[in-house]
């Protein structure tokens, strides 16, 4: 047994003097940082300009953390805003829908690189290992947030919680399993290398490696969503992302085997 349970953080903000950085939005600025920069080589090995994509990624950015706030805040709406105005804002308090920033994030830079005359299943392709990047990191914020967490559990690498962070039918229940290491790890340790491999194996079509990360993620996702115990909207009998995360399973899937077979016969171009 490596843990006995991995322990509540002390505290989810930093003081400088005045000043508190609250380590939720530090993990998701480290993370965005990361993805810009990995992403940007990645695009200029490819032959791109880095240049055009570094500047282009910042505002896909700024519209994925917009678009995650939203689709965060939409099903909670009446909730949130009863305990002020600009609760509406507050993300350092958590709340980013990963899926309704990565649909805004995506369609955002897609328009952007398009008008810019750049390359847009190439930056796809390179977002494929940024992404993932940044989730993996991102999701630490979770951590110091005490959020994002399972259902009770006693496996030695069970997060303990502190009371007021509970759901009330688990208000007994001290540890749970830790559903933000779980998706960390997965995009840390298995979607980045399986996708490398995939790049470095297959002669895939340009763009397809990006539907590889859907696919990859995308499972992951809908298994994590059985053992989540955060409110969401239920759609089907589902949770809404679930839901969702079947979905672009199943598109993905069939837009690369579609993509993939009309492909076949013709030389990509060799990627990073």
């Amino acid at each position: 047994m490596i843990f006995a349970s991995i322990p509540s953080p002390s505290t989810n903000i930093i003081e400088i003097g005045p000043l508190d950085i609250h380590i939720y939005g530090l993990m998701i600025g480290l993370g965005v940082v990361a993805s810009i920069i990995v992403t940007t080589r990645r695009y200029a090995r490819m032959g791109g300009d880095a240049a055009i994509a570094e500047k282009l990624l910042v505002w896909a950015v700024v519209a994925g953390v917009i678009g995650a706030r939203i689709a965060y805040v939409a099903p909670r709406f009446s909730q949130i805003a009863d305990r002020g105005f600009w609760h509406l804002f507050a993300i350092w308090e958590g709340g980013l829908a990963l899926y309704g920033g990565l649909t805004a994030g995506v369609v955002v830079g897609i328009w952007l690189v398009h008008r810019n005359h750049g390359d847009v299943p190439m930056i796809l392709d390179a977002a494929a290992i940024g992404i993932p990047l940044a989730q993996g990191i991102g999701r630490w914020g979770n951590y110091f947030n005490q959020e994002l967490f399972g259902t009770p559990s006693n496996l030695p690498w069970a997060v303990e919680i502190e009371e007021r962070f509970r759901p009330a039918q688990y208000v007994d229940s001290a540890t749970f399993h830790p559903v933000f290491l779980y998706e960390s790890l997965w995009n840390l340790v298995i979607v980045i290398p399986f996708v490398l491999w995939v790049e470095r194996r297959f002669d895939l079509r340009r763009g397809n490696l990006f539907l590889v990360y859907l696919i990859t993620y995308g499972l992951a996702r809908f298994a994590l969503e059985f053992i989540r115990t955060d409110s969401a909207t239920i759609v089907a009998g589902m949770r809404a992302n679930q839901l969702f995360a079947a979905v672009v399973v199943i598109v993905s899937a069939a837009i690369l085997f579609v993509r993939q077979r009309k492909s076949i016969g013709s030389s990509p171009e060799v990627s990073a």
